[in-house]
């Protein structure tokens, strides 16, 4: 263990070594080139990064590669050559061989793997950055799936996760407070740590369980308690289909798929206060009938009732085109610097004609929006360029951290279902815009 946790240090402290080395040098360089050459560079240094980042934490199981993950769905936090560079480590991780996956199973609990089940798969169907996954069958009858963390991942936790911080700030990547910086990587810190103990998502895997029993169109898998520990967690076997080939299904049972999909998550922030943060498509399943499972339950965060209604108020503002509310609801969210400096009312007017297409409100949009071909992503691309000289104004916020991620992966969920779907009556159920007027235009 002590051998293991010495290696990664050494090949994350070269990482670093080797990322301040190339920060020092480009700075050096473009010392007294003008700035559009030291935004080129800049920009050329970052790819550079990202990709050696990527390929580093790629190599290492564990929260390290976690912690790669986290950082590829925050745009706002990472500068996009990094994030672009992170996201192939969304993609499946090699497995680990049989033979550690079955002792970790046995020490943890305490029994062998063939009295503990009739059938086990030695392949698994699913490998990720902190564990993988094994279909079995117990001596009742009963299919299960067997999730098993990999050895001592929760050891090295905490050392991983200050290298990779020390990296990205050596690198010029975190342009934000330390403050902001502490809260952010406590916010990511304590995501992984709940992930790693697999009796608390056991444990939200129940709350939620209870939360959704209404729906019998979302299904949430069951824990087998005597078959779970700390670092085994093994649930009752529900199958379905990738996003992939729901994408292919008739519009009515993605329509379907989207309605559950959206109720999943408005539901969850709006009526238990807590919510699944992790909308990757791996994580849920779909059926013909427009069912949707839903896995992975270790990446939640917990909400206040006052920062929940912050959020409602934030998006009843939005709607109504309320842009002096609106930038009050963002310094509140600790998203707009609580600063002097002025902010035209068309520099919100813009985001919110993009940022409120797809859920068809109106006058942006009216009626069904066709998530295939939307360009909305696009759309923010283009005018975050022209919007430049504000972005000083913003920063990442610890608040909306999670819960930006997990709207942003809802939307892309949506985009690969390619769905046409008008989600204003949604929105209306939860928002409650139905109280509100909004001006015209």
């Amino acid at each position: 263990m002590a051998k293991s946790s010495g290696k990664r240090f050494m090949k994350l402290a070269g990482m670093t070594a080797s990322i301040a080395g190339k920060a020092a040098k480009n700075s050096l360089k473009h010392l007294s080139s003008d700035e559009e050459k030291r935004l080129q560079a800049r920009s050329e240094l970052m790819q550079d990064v990202g990709i050696q980042i990527a390929e580093t934490l790629g190599e290492m199981k564990g929260a390290v590669m976690k912690v790669g993950q986290i950082a590829s769905q925050y745009k706002d936090v990472f500068p996009p050559e990094v994030a672009t560079a992170l996201e192939k480590l969304q993609k499946d991780a090699p497995p680990m061989p049989y033979s550690q996956i079955r002792a970790q199973i046995e020490r943890e609990l305490k029994a062998p793997v063939d009295q503990l089940f009739t059938e086990f798969e030695e392949t698994p169907f699913a490998a990720a950055s902190i564990g993988q996954v094994h279909k079995a069958i117990l001596p009742s009858g009963e299919k299960v799936v067997v999730k098993v963390q990999y050895p001592d991942v929760d050891e090295n936790c905490d050392s991983d996760l200050k290298q990779v911080r020390m990296a990205l700030k050596i690198a010029g990547v975190l342009n934000m407070s330390r403050e902001l910086q502490n809260q952010l990587f406590n916010e990511i810190r304590q995501s992984l740590h709940d992930e790693l103990d697999y009796t608390k998502e056991a444990h939200n895997l129940r709350v939620f369980g209870a939360f959704h029993a209404d729906d019998t169109g979302l299904i949430i898998p069951k824990v087998i308690s005597s078959h779970s520990s700390k670092r085994v967690l093994t649930l009752t076997e529900e199958m379905g289909e990738t996003l992939t080939v729901a994408a292919t299904w008739d519009n009515a049972i993605k329509k379907k798929i989207a309605e559950r999909l959206f109720h999943f998550s408005a539901g969850q922030l709006f009526g238990l206060y807590r919510m699944h943060c992790d909308p990757h498509p791996g994580n849920f399943a779909f059926r013909i009938d427009g069912s949707v499972i839903a896995y992975d339950f270790g990446g939640v965060r917990s909400y206040s009732d006052s920062e929940v209604q912050l959020f409602r108020r934030f998006a009843q503002h939005a709607i109504k085109g309320d842009v002096t509310a609106l930038e009050q609801d963002l310094v509140a969210l600790e998203v707009r610097r609580d600063e002097n400096t002025e902010i035209p009312g068309d520099f919100y007017q813009k985001w919110l004609s993009i940022g409120l297409k797809p859920l068809s409100i109106m006058p942006y949009q009216d009626g069904d929006f066709d998530f295939a071909t939307s360009q909305v992503h696009h759309e923010a691309i283009t005018q975050m360029r022209t919007s430049l000289k504000y972005f000083g104004q913003f920063q990442p916020s610890a608040i909306t951290m999670m819960l930006d991620r997990t709207v942003s992966g809802q939307y892309w969920n949506l985009v690969n279902l390619g769905v046409k779907i008008d989600l204003s009556p949604l929105v209306d159920e939860y928002i409650k815009t139905s109280t509100i007027e909004t001006p015209a235009r």
